[in-house]
């Protein structure tokens, strides 16, 4: 899929060390994604605060590169640097709604992929998207942004329209495109879920709503 696997993510290693540079350079390529969901009034903020994050960990990391090797390293150095203001400063707090944006993006793809959809309108993806925002996004979100969110799955585009905005414009058959959301969903869960791991383990998840 032209979009999605246009730079590849590294295999995530055995001791599940993710490294920062090889990272952020693949999921730079993925905030278009949100392009192809249209509605831009509630996906365009999605996208500026997944690009923002992005720079937010860049620059940490350009600050000292071996320093900040990997994600776990930024994670630690923060925790020491910023005390009492952590997990809520930081890099650490860019990665945290980055990994949430990603979450909602794999798990509508992963969606689609396993064929959930509504019956009675198969080729809407509202259905995908809520279960999406459920899963990733919406007890992070106050009422306001909640109900704006529901709204939105109405204004989404067809699931053939965003399999062809995802191969950018041109007609592959939908199979094609579903064997390619596979390969992308295998290559980067495993290492979404080290990075929920990781939160998880070194008690930096913060629950918070926007």
């Amino acid at each position: 899929m032209a979009l999605l696997l246009e730079h590849e993510f590294k295999p995530l290693p055995a001791d599940k060390q993710i490294e920062t540079l090889p990272f952020l350079e693949a999921v730079a390529h993925l905030p278009p994604f949100f392009d192809c969901l249209g509605t831009p009034i509630v996906y365009s903020p999605v996208k500026a605060d997944l690009t923002g994050n992005i720079k937010k960990i860049r620059a940490v990391y350009d600050s000292n590169p071996a320093k900040f090797k990997t994600l776990q390293n930024i994670l630690e150095t923060e925790k020491e640097m910023h005390g009492s203001a952590w997990p809520k400063t930081g890099a650490t707090l860019a990665l945290m709604w980055l990994k949430r944006g990603l979450k909602f993006m794999l798990v509508l793809l992963q969606s689609i992929s396993d064929g959930e959809r509504d019956e009675e309108h198969p080729n809407l993806i509202r259905v995908n998207a809520m279960k999406a925002y459920e899963i990733a996004l919406k007890k992070y979100h106050g009422w306001m942004l909640q109900k704006l969110f529901t709204g939105s799955v109405y204004a989404l585009p067809y699931k053939s329209d965003l399999l062809k905005a995802l191969e950018k414009g041109k007609e592959v058959k939908e199979e094609e495109s579903i064997e390619k959301i596979h390969q992308f969903l295998s290559r980067v869960t495993p290492i979404l879920d080290a990075i929920y791991e990781m939160y998880t383990k070194m008690n930096a998840e913060l629950s918070y709503k926007a």
